[in-house]
């Protein structure tokens, strides 16, 4: 059959790109052995990240080889999706070695750890006082990698412009560039150089160099992971905690945003409804949590203003850092982070959450319905909302399919809660931290642990993936595998697949 023949040349197609990543997931995973000439003591670490490196190229060359022509293909999305999935799948799993084969976390925490650095998490099983540098540098590697989307930037110079697909699979809603190749090109350029101004920053503000890499990386990554057991509180420094409020606000906003600032287009920039609603909640959250809920707590108002806005930013930015515990705050101060760790960050941005983007369409959604019922019925409305490459009328098809990611968002942080409330722990440290691992955020009131039951580190594994590819790309992509491989064994591979 034509079509049985076109669904096995696809899926070659998928196979070599999905080895393409597993094959650049190899070079990664050597980045961190450059720490070597100056950690000279933890050389005998080097074999727990040599023996998944070449695991990650054998494999990675072996499906590259299914690629035959990949010229003038266009991926579709539900094929991005699936690139998507299984490169991210399998290196989870390559990237838990190294914590596997040294001993110091078993198969659930080797995974736990790897899931939570790819998808910009930071909750973390490791104890940081007893982890070497070169372990350290590779949480924050994959923290960095995995917030300027794994699949595309590796895969961008071979795709080109025909991987639209596996562009938006990867959550990048807005195109910088006429093409793919370029936007994810100046992604890079954009994501690095932030990067780097963050490391030299923090190293003048009096953070060790090996603090400050770490500390760039997972900034601007939105992913939290630290090497100090306080996080940025351990530094106790307001010049540190300015830097890290700058990076996580940087990281949390589209890049298509970005694209604009770098041009000086400053007025559109603020006209992109999604920056607006970022700053209000900004500007509402801090006063009332630093004032009413913080103020007595720390001593001074100003105290409270200080901690409420490293939290709040770092909850809706869905960094995770921390410069205090949150085992005296009240219900209500507790009540606003799960809030903002629930909304999320930037579309199109290295965030989590169900993002600002979506929660600010229902918001100019029910305002117009609203001032609908005062309109006359004969006038003639278009809705629109400003996002970075224009003016974007909203229909009701676009604010059906918000309202369905919401729905089904919400469901699943309410599955998550309800397993941990089964675990034992009470309904506040549920909620306050599965809207966390949901969100890909990663501040934690405790219930992350190594000792944590078996069952709830799974659920937050599957949370995590679930918050950091999003619903809908997995779900189309399971369909799209389950329905295509039922379809090649009920007619037959042809002893070609």
């Amino acid at each position: 059959m034509l079509y049985l023949e076109q669904l096995k040349q696809r899926y070659e197609l998928i196979i070599g790109y999905v080895g393409t990543i597993i094959l650049g997931l190899g070079v990664v995973l050597l980045l961190p052995l450059l720490l070597l000439p100056l950690y000279t003591s933890e050389v005998g670490d080097v074999k727990f990240f040599i023996i998944p490196s070449i695991i990650s190229i054998i494999l990675g060359y072996i499906m590259r080889l299914k690629i035959k022509s990949a010229k003038d293909v266009t991926l579709t999305i539900q094929e991005g999706g699936v690139i998507v999935i299984f490169s991210w799948i399998i290196t989870i799993i390559i990237s838990s070695l190294p914590f596997i084969l040294s001993g110091q976390l078993n198969f659930t925490q080797g995974i736990f750890e790897s899931v939570s650095g790819w998808t910009t998490t930071g909750l973390s099983v490791v104890d940081v006082t007893e982890t070497s540098h070169i372990f350290l540098l590779w949480r924050s590697l994959m923290q960095f990698f995995g917030g300027a989307g794994l699949a595309v930037v590796m895969l961008s110079a071979i795709i080109g412009p025909h991987g639209l697909g596996l562009y938006e699979a990867e959550g990048r809603s807005d195109k910088l560039l006429p093409n793919v190749t370029r936007s994810t090109k100046l992604i890079m350029a954009i994501y690095s150089s932030y990067v780097l101004a963050g490391i030299i920053l923090y190293i003048i503000a009096g953070m060790d160099w090996f603090g400050a890499i770490n500390h760039s990386l997972a900034a601007l990554s939105t992913g939290g992971f630290s090497t100090e057991v306080d996080s940025i509180g351990a530094y106790n420094s307001l010049s540190i905690e300015l830097i890290t409020l700058v990076l996580m606000i940087a990281g949390t906003i589209n890049f298509g945003a970005h694209f604009l600032l770098l041009k000086g287009r400053i007025k559109e920039f603020f006209k992109i409804g999604e920056i607006r609603f970022m700053f209000f909640l900004f500007s509402l959250s801090i006063p009332i949590v630093g004032f009413l809920s913080l103020r007595g707590l720390y001593g001074s108002v100003s105290t409270g203003i200080r901690v409420a806005a490293f939290e709040v930013i770092s909850a809706l930015s869905t960094t995770g850092f921390s410069t205090v515990g949150y085992g005296d705050w009240n219900y209500f101060a507790v009540f606003i982070l799960i809030t903002l760790m629930i909304i999320g960050g930037g579309a199109g941005s290295t965030a989590g959450g169900i993002k600002q983007y979506r929660i600010y369409v229902m918001v100019k959604s029910l305002i117009w319905n609203i001032k609908s019922y005062f309109t006359p019925k004969n006038a003639i409305k278009k809705d629109y909302i400003n996002r970075p490459e224009g003016k974007y009328y909203v229909t009701d098809k676009h604010v059906t399919q918000i309202s369905n990611f919401i729905t089904i968002y919400l469901m699943s942080y309410i599955v998550g809660v309800l397993i941990m409330l089964a675990h034992g722990y009470s309904l506040q440290d549920s909620m306050f931290e599965f809207a966390s691992t949901l969100g890909t955020v990663g501040l934690s009131v405790g219930v992350t642990a190594a000792d944590a039951p078996i069952a709830v580190l799974w659920s937050q594994i599957i949370g995590m993936m679930l918050g950091r590819l999003e619903f809908f790309v997995i779900f189309f992509a399971g369909i799209k595998v389950i329905k295509d491989g039922r379809f090649i064994v009920r007619n037959g591979t042809g002893g070609r697949f």
